[in-house]
């Protein structure tokens, strides 16, 4: 927060990723997940199934029925992850994220982490820890920069 009580343009997209997460599907963790470059959005995703199905909301959930933990068999799960929802919202309206920055409420999974290096992206910003750890190792070889940054408030503060 600035002097005067302005977000930084960090903690502004990540308060705008919660918020995004506020849509998700997922009964484990609500995920939520901006691209951005140069001060401007480009996409936005948070976890969910895929467009059109039945979700864990109506139907539970996979993983927990299974007793799957957190962060392993990413393949039995309903739910597209918030940063491949951006990455396919980029793809369907023709926007490349090549040097964006992703701003999410997790730290990705490893497979998200390989999509995003495809992308391009240059930075990924969180506030949050996910299960799995391995994407660290591909970040460093491929250049993204990791920033993990507190919380930010979730205060919305209004002029009256």
């Amino acid at each position: 927060m600035t002097e005067h009580g302005r977000p930084s343009i960090d903690e502004y997209f990540l308060k705008i990723a919660s918020v995004v997460a506020e849509r998700s599907t997922c009964l484990r963790h609500h995920v939520g997940a901006v691209s951005v470059r140069d001060k401007h959005i480009l996409t936005t995703g948070y976890n969910g199934a895929a467009a059109g199905l039945r979700d864990c909301l109506e139907l539970g959930c996979l993983r927990d029925e299974l007793g799957i933990p957190s962060g392993t068999r990413h393949e039995i799960c309903r739910a597209i992850h918030a940063e491949q929802n951006v990455v396919i919202q980029a793809a369907l309206h023709g926007v490349s994220l090549l040097g964006a920055t992703i701003y999410c409420t997790h730290s990705p999974c490893v497979l998200c982490a390989k999509m995003l290096i495809n992308a391009r992206i240059a930075r990924f910003v969180t506030y949050g820890a996910y299960a799995d750890e391995t994407f660290r190792e591909l970040f460093a070889e491929a250049s993204v920069i990791f920033e993990k940054l507190p919380i930010p408030q979730c205060e919305i503060t209004f002029l009256r």
